[in-house]
């Protein structure tokens, strides 16, 4: 499938009020201080499939974190920021729906599936690494990123220096329900010391609390949530497992997996892709990564 031309348009003055329904509340369009990424004009696609009934309907519903600095933060005037942010922006502008388009649902982790699932959303853009166990429910476009899981300290910590070391110190170690990272912490750490919450800022205060020793999640996670702390923590810098990144869509629906990796190379191509990762994650990474290789659609 072809994508049409696209034609970039200036980023919307005015805040524009958007509907986060899995809480009830109200997100606002974020500013991340990006360009709009470019809005396709005049696109049309294959009767039937997904690109055609989101660019008749002008909308496009999309699950991410509220709670992830540097890519998907929610902040105190309600604005959803971040780099899986600004991919969801360049799918919804390739799809010729620009961004007061777009309706942010908060996804955390246990619910990315079901959101999906149960039609909630259209796509989930949200730290969502790509596994076998999730593709038995959704299907997975990307990745558009390759993260690995680490751990977060205290500052002041000297002995822990990566998961091996937990065991031995009888660490006590927070992570999110449902996702990889708990999961992958099993093998380092006893079960009675592991420590579930919602969303990993909860996490953050336990560690600042002395509640827990160690935080556990993808690196780039941390790295927001260490900036976040004002020099309360530390990343330990030892990542131990590999993260793709994906963008999550309704099981099988392979036309649309390919439209959203068919973008995504676009968006390398016309900088979209760096000016994403400059304006949010690259504040603190500046090196802007490689789009990693595609996961063959199913």
């Amino acid at each position: 499938m072809r994508l049409s031309h696209l034609t970039k348009i200036a980023a919307a003055a005015a805040v524009l009020v958007l509907t986060a329904t899995a809480c009830g509340e109200q997100a606002q369009l974020g500013d991340s201080g990006a360009e709009a990424p470019p809005v396709a004009e005049d696109v049309t696609f294959e009767a039937g499939t997904t690109m055609a009934e989101l660019n008749e309907a002008g909308t496009l519903r999309v699950g991410t974190k509220f709670d992830q600095p540097l890519f998907g933060l929610r902040g105190l005037d309600g604005n959803p920021v971040g780099f899986d942010v600004e991919i969801a922006k360049i799918v919804a502008g390739a799809l010729g729906i620009p961004e007061d388009g777009i309706t942010y649902t908060e996804t955390p982790s246990r619910i990315r599936e079901d959101v999906i699932a149960n039609d909630q959303v259209d796509i989930v853009v949200a730290t969502y690494t790509i596994n076998d166990a999730r593709r038995e429910r959704v299907s997975f476009a990307g990745p558009y990123y390759q993260a690995g899981q680490d751990l977060m300290v205290a500052a002041d910590n000297t002995t822990i220096t990566g998961p091996e070391s937990l065991r031995a110190a009888n660490a006590r170690v927070c992570s999110v329900t449902g996702s990889t990272p708990a999961t992958n912490i099993e093998q380092y750490v006893d079960p009675a010391n592991i420590v579930l919450f919602d969303v990993y800022s909860n996490c953050a205060d336990a560690l600042r609390n002395g509640q827990v020793d160690a935080v556990t999640t993808d690196n780039v996670i941390l790295l927001g949530l260490v900036e976040a702390g004002q020099g309360a923590f530390k990343l330990v810098d030892a990542p131990f497992t590999e993260e793709p990144y994906g963008i999550g869509i309704p099981k099988g629906d392979v036309a649309f997996c390919e439209f959203i990796n068919e973008t995504l190379a676009a968006s390398v191509e016309d900088g979209t892709y760096a000016a994403a990762w400059e304006s949010t994650a690259g504040t603190v990474q500046p090196e802007v990564p490689a789009l990693p290789e595609f996961q063959p659609c199913s």
